[in-house]
């Protein structure tokens, strides 16, 4: 028997209003995703793939339709319901790392567990089991500029993970790493899936992470143009 689908939207549309002229970042789009799978969006640049993200994390609302994550729908939650979602559901990563220069690897996956008020044993717990499970335990002070694109990203994905989300978002994840680095980046999340029972979402535009995916769906000028099934690499 099928497993419920843990992403759902069902004819979302969103429209900007700049000026006299609208833009449609997302038209009508119906599409599920599986949970504990690796579910890739790709398509061109402005395509919609970053705003559909956003639909699904909570960033933002939809002109039109319905979202719902977990079977849960977002799409009508009030705001203070969708900060309790976005800490406890959803864990993100965006091309730019977004890592706090000051602070070391260690310092930086600790953040959102400060932020909750974990004990400090806990804490520093649970940051040693992060950063060794993205193989960054030798790295744990060093901070950013002493860091790879690559590494950089393995720490954005632990910070991520801190809050032990059912749902990872990544936006263009490998777009800042060369093609070696990439794949070690989505191994990582393949292995997070099988090891940790997290479900993955990836936008990307590179045909060779799209072909690692469980599921694909590609978007074009908004609209969904395609969704596929793959099988997992062996």
């Amino acid at each position: 028997m099928a497993a419920e689908p843990l992403v759902r939207l069902e004819s979302v549309t969103k429209e900007y209003r700049s000026a006299a002229v609208p833009v449609h970042a997302l038209r009508d789009v119906t599409l599920s995703l599986p949970p504990g799978e690796l579910c890739i969006v790709h398509g061109r640049s402005g395509s919609g793939k970053t705003t559909l993200l956003n639909m699904i994390g909570g960033l933002d609302r939809p002109s039109a339709g319905r979202v719902e994550v977990d079977g849960l729908e977002i799409s009508s939650l009030p705001e203070q319901a969708l900060v309790e979602y976005r800490r406890e559901t959803i864990g993100f990563v965006f091309q730019a790392f977004g890592l706090i220069p000051i602070l070391t690897a260690a310092e930086n996956v600790e953040v959102p567990l400060r932020l909750r008020r974990v004990e400090p044993e806990e804490r520093a717990t649970r940051v040693h089991d992060l950063l060794r499970l993205v193989d960054l335990a030798d790295r744990a002070n060093h901070r950013p500029q002493e860091l790879s694109g690559g590494e950089q990203q393995r720490v954005a994905i632990a910070r991520a993970l801190a809050n032990e989300p059912r749902l990872l978002i990544a936006d263009e994840p490998t777009g800042q790493v060369d093609s070696q680095r990439a794949r070690t980046i989505m191994d990582l999340l393949r292995r997070l899936i099988d090891e940790r029972g997290v479900s993955v979402i990836v936008a990307t535009h590179d045909p060779i992470l799209i072909a690692m995916a469980s599921q694909a769906g590609e978007l074009s000028d908004g609209a969904v143009a395609a969704q596929e099934n793959g099988a997992p690499p062996s």
